[in-house]
């Protein structure tokens, strides 16, 4: 259960999501102090990253990110959402728990500039507004639900530097618990001075992620018809999307960029860790035979197997197949001889949305058209 007696004023009073003042004095010199959260509250887990800006200020966008803390606990709040349309109360005590521990770190890192969003299950549970005044009475946090475009948006920001920048096309996906977004941007298209701009050409979001799959179809033991169930369920969500990005140019580099847990933890296994480490997966390019052979041998694994696994764990066991599937009806709509993986996305976004409004970087920070 979550301690309120110590909930004291909002977090909000102190971390603003306004840019100070630019009268006070140069950027450089007004927000050299200023500390950054990012909050992402999905289906699945509750994630906190806490950031300054890189001392060297020519480093901007994700690599311009000083990273000071990070949480991340899998708190499963659209948990038979799709099947009561309600946030359930044991649902909402795991993660008002959650949420707890990342006020303690904003507190403790002394946070001025915060934006904290929740996703998917707060946009479709009849309840969601409920939940975030009852998070707001008992942990002073400030939520606010963004719609899919935002989402998908802040999670390209995020992960737009790793795509090869000699790209025509690139496919950004972030397969997530309660929803996947996928954003087609091309990496050559960039505006006069602006480099590091994010041209996005089109972008979609599916009421389909790794819980809401496993819910329907069951991820504990998974037949091969189940698997290749779940994949065409995901395929038919994607025709629209596909005949529209049938349009777009791309190239011989053209390539997938995948965001999410499941890409992670495709290549933690592809990678033989023993145990998850972010610094050799995020920004590993992955040919389409190390990613089928990856799929092909957790398809293979028992769930008992799975769960003992360094980067699956018991909490993601019964998870992981069906974002596998969803990764495999993306990668058959989108055929690609390449997949890099983003251990970075929507929290990252919002860290340099903040850090851009308030001039952190020497020039045009990155953003998304």
């Amino acid at each position: 259960m979550v301690d309120l007696s110590d909930a004291g004023p909002s977090l909000a009073e102190r971390a603003s999501h306004a840019p100070a003042s630019r009268s006070d004095s140069s950027p450089l010199q007004a927000h050299h102090g200023h500390t950054y959260a990012a909050l992402d509250l999905g289906t699945n887990n509750c994630r906190l990253l806490v950031a300054r800006p890189h001392h060297d200020r020519t480093r901007h966008g994700a690599d311009g990110l000083r990273i000071v803390d990070a949480f991340s606990r899998i708190v499963r709040l659209g948990e038979r959402l799709q099947q009561t349309g309600q946030l359930g109360e044991a649902a909402i005590i795991r993660t008002l728990d959650a949420l707890a521990v990342c006020r303690a770190k904003m507190e403790q890192r002394g946070v001025t500039r915060a934006r904290l969003i929740a996703t998917e299950a707060c946009r479709m549970a009849a309840n969601g507004d409920e939940f975030l005044d009852r998070v707001h009475d008992a942990l002073g946090l400030e939520l606010e639900i963004i719609d899919r475009e935002t989402e998908a948006r802040l999670a390209a920001l995020g992960c737009a530097a790793l795509a090869d920048s000699q790209a025509e096309g690139v496919l950004i996906f972030d397969i997530g618990g309660g929803s996947s977004e996928l954003v087609w941007f091309d990496p050559t298209r960039r505006r006069a001075g602006a480099a590091e701009q994010v041209d996005v050409r089109l972008w979609t979001s599916l009421q389909i992620g790794v819980v809401s799959l496993a819910e329907q179809f069951g991820g504990v033991d998974v037949s091969s018809e189940t698997y290749d169930a779940m994949v065409s369920h995901v395929a038919r969500s994607l025709e629209t999307f596909l005949s529209r990005a049938m349009g777009e140019r791309h190239c011989s580099r053209f390539h997938l960029l995948g965001t999410s847990g499941t890409v992670t933890t495709v290549a933690g296994v592809h990678l033989n860790l023993a145990r998850y480490d972010r610094r050799r997966v995020d920004g590993l390019w992955m040919s389409a035979g190390d990613v089928s052979a990856t799929i092909g041998r957790l398809r293979r694994m028992s769930y008992a197997e799975r769960a003992a696994h360094g980067c699956i764990g018991p909490a993601r066991a019964d998870l992981v197949l069906a974002g596998c599937a969803i990764l495999e009806a993306i990668r058959r709509a989108f055929p690609a001889r390449r997949l890099r993986i983003a251990d970075r996305g929507l929290r990252e976004g919002i860290l340099i949305e903040l850090m851009r409004a308030d001039c952190v970087w020497d020039h045009q920070p990155e953003t998304v058209a």
